[in-house]
């Protein structure tokens, strides 16, 4: 059986709407996963301690039977496939993909917290959120 995924995409190097559309179109493709929605595109400023430039961020709505952890991988793979480099914690990047919720699971391992820890604190991914959850139809 599928579950829903909510999956947050952000970017703030280079060309940052080509970048999040070339994490929508891998998203879409991945094996046993389709997007059901994408919400609105918004502009934000960065959070932590490193400045940087503002964001692109947009959240997916996705139907997958791939476990969390393989669904970590495939981001992890599409990140790296546009250009991410991880140096500096909070720091600028070409692509970030986080799982935001994954249906109903709660999961906390070292590199997989689900839903995010960040998500009560991020007003954007809460208006994303929102936006998205009349497209998660039960069943």
């Amino acid at each position: 059986m599928a579950d829903w995924v909510y999956l947050a995409l952000g970017s703030n190097l280079g060309d940052r709407a080509r970048h999040l559309a070339f994490a929508r179109e891998r998203l879409a493709a991945l094996p046993e996963t389709s997007m059901v929605a994408a919400s609105e595109i918004e502009e934000t400023e960065p959070l932590g301690p490193v400045p940087q430039g503002p964001y692109l961020n947009q959240m997916v709505l996705l139907k997958t039977t791939l476990a969390p952890r393989d669904l970590l991988a495939q981001c992890g793979a599409i990140e790296r496939a546009a250009g991410r480099e991880r140096t500096v914690r909070w720091g600028p990047r070409t692509l970030d993909l986080d799982i935001v919720r994954y249906d109903d699971l709660a999961i906390a391992e070292p590199d997989l917290v689900v839903p995010h820890p960040e998500l009560p604190r991020r007003a954007f991914w809460q208006r994303e959120l929102a936006e998205l959850l009349p497209y998660a139809q039960p069943g």
